[in-house]
């Protein structure tokens, strides 16, 4: 077992201020708690990740807190984000910038971390999911001029996890009240298009792996799949796994009969798309 770091630290993504804030209120205020793993097993893999929350609130314990704990445990390093949403008075764009902000953050600060830049990836939940698939299908090389070195390097994440993600905008399936708190109640179509992730997939969107339950009546299993469908189309490496039984927003899914396998199955998929070498092995 790898032993997770004593403390994790929480740390404002934008130090001098979050870019179109509001006030100066903890709300104003997104943040990354870093959960470094350690010991003889730590990967050099990090992951940013995005609870959920409907663009509203955020699910950090059973999709922040526990999942960190749970990368921890097979020497992955977590990086959880509380970013900035409805709830704290913020549309788009304010969560992608906070999403890719992370992302940077990570890539930037790699050595300090004990993380590869080459193995930096994203995962998110139900919205945050959502936010991770846009993290994944819009991003940039960074601004080499940039005066903030953070703002230098790429944001485009190694790989996506997306759990029980929104996707489709403006579809039968879509989950409406997502839609509506990032982008309001009669939003531009180019913007919803924009936003709508399965239309945006191309051949340099990163490796995917998502999941989700038949029984998720909340946002229903055809998210991941058009996604799924959109990364096949490109040629981009995915798999995806659609469990029987679990509502909306199982989290790690413990004690739910077959979908309790996911996190084996993600370990498993990581460790296939070459993400979970350790020290000890790359010393050999």
């Amino acid at each position: 077992m790898v032993a997770m770091s004593a403390e994790p630290k929480r740390e404002l993504l934008w130090p001098a201020g979050a870019p179109d804030a509001k006030g100066d209120t903890d709300n104003d205020k997104p943040t990354i708690t870093v959960y470094l793993a350690d010991g003889a097993d730590k990967t050099n893999c990090g992951v940013v990740v995005l609870p959920g929350g409907g663009y509203g609130h955020l699910a950090t314990g059973h999709e922040g807190v526990d999942i960190a704990k749970w990368y921890n445990s097979f020497g992955v390093s977590a990086f959880v984000v509380e970013y900035r949403h409805r709830g704290r008075g913020y549309a788009h764009p304010a969560p992608i910038q906070d999403a890719q902000r992370a992302i940077r953050t990570v890539r930037a600060r790699a050595e300090e971390f004990g993380v590869s830049p080459d193995k930096i990836g994203v995962m998110g939940f139900s919205a945050g999911g959502h936010l991770a698939s846009t993290a994944a299908t819009h991003f940039d090389a960074g601004d080499a001029k940039a005066a903030d070195p953070i703002d230098q390097v790429s944001c485009r994440p190694d790989f996506a996890i997306l759990c029980y993600p929104v996707i489709a905008l403006d579809q039968p399936f879509t989950h409406r009240g997502s839609q509506k708190n990032l982008l309001g109640e009669n939003p531009d179509k180019a913007l919803v298009k924009s936003l709508s992730n399965e239309s945006q997939v191309t051949s340099d969107t990163p490796p995917t792996f998502l999941f989700h339950t038949s029984e998720d009546t909340g946002v229903p299993p055809q998210n991941s799949i058009v996604f799924y469908e959109a990364l096949q189309k490109a040629k981009v490496p995915a798999e995806m796994h659609i469990f029987a039984k679990g509502r909306h927003g199982v989290g790690l899914a413990a004690n739910i009969p077959g979908t309790s396998a996911w996190p084996k199955l993600c370990e498993a998929w990581l460790s296939g798309q070459g993400m979970l070498s350790t020290k000890s092995e790359a010393s050999k």
